[in-house]
């Protein structure tokens, strides 16, 4: 079953731009403005980070952002909330990102419905492991119409690979670096040969690079590689001051997307 996730990737195959930012910040109810200023933007997919007190993957940028949140009472619950009020003024595909332990605590049943009511797409928890996903919550999350989405890194075996790239029906996320988020994508040789060698596998699923995307030449040079890219902690920083919150991201939005545009 399609949802809008895997129709976007049905339909467009380049110069995809995948938004994060944390929910509740840097105000607990900027989630909707975000949310909806960069859906007026242009932005292709949003990824709204559900704050959480390790974020493992996440560098200090994105850490201090989830602190802020959580200080704000932004939690799972509210979020659910936020997200039904904006249910129908937002088509862009959204995907929540967050890591197991809360999910759990909430119930992955009732949080998979919950994330389907309020028009959720797709899911990225970074420390749920494969063979669980595989054996345990497949069926639930086929259930729902909500995509997976997993990781992949420098390190990744090419046999783990090709098992993500079977199991997911979206798109596969490429860390740019063994490293946490908010490093740069530099385009030295060996970040290079890793995109090349992830490229001509010829996998089935679109590839996004994150990790150190923060700017135009940053964007295109991942698309160069992969079917588009993710920004977050760039975007975060753009992000800390609520004065034109609007203006601040319609601008920056359409920088990163202005020599891509070009192109299309």
């Amino acid at each position: 079953m399609e949802n809008r996730l895997t129709r976007l990737f049905r339909e467009k195959k380049e110069n995809l731009l995948n938004v994060y930012f944390t929910a509740g910040y840097p105000e607990l109810e900027s989630t909707t403005t975000v949310l909806k200023a960069l859906q007026s933007a242009g932005t292709d997919i949003v990824e709204i980070g559900m704050p959480y007190s390790d974020p493992m993957a996440d560098g200090p940028t994105i850490q201090a952002s989830n602190s802020v949140a959580l200080k704000n009472g932004m939690s799972i619950r509210k979020l659910f909330a936020q997200l039904e009020q904006v249910k129908a003024e937002v088509n862009l595909p959204i995907i929540l990102m967050g890591y197991l332990n809360p999910v759990m605590q909430y119930g992955m049943e009732k949080f998979c419905a919950e994330a389907a009511r309020v028009g959720v797409d797709g899911l990225i928890i970074p420390d749920l492991p494969l063979p669980d996903y595989e054996e345990i919550y497949k069926p639930l999350f086929e259930q729902y119409n909500l995509s997976i989405v997993f990781l992949v890194t420098p390190q990744t075996s090419e046999a783990r690979i090709r098992k993500i790239d079977a199991l997911t029906n979206s798109f596969i996320y490429l860390v740019s670096s063994a490293s946490t988020t908010g490093n740069t994508v530099g385009g030295d040789e060996k970040q290079l040969g890793y995109f090349e060698r992830i490229k001509n596998m010829e996998l089935r699923n679109s590839k996004l690079i994150g990790f150190g995307i923060s700017d135009r030449n940053s964007f295109d040079l991942a698309c160069r590689y992969a079917e588009g890219a993710i920004i977050g902690s760039a975007f975060i920083k753009v992000i800390q001051n609520q004065d034109n919150l609007e203006q601040n991201i319609q601008y920056f939005i359409q920088e990163v997307r202005a020599s891509a545009i070009l192109t299309e």
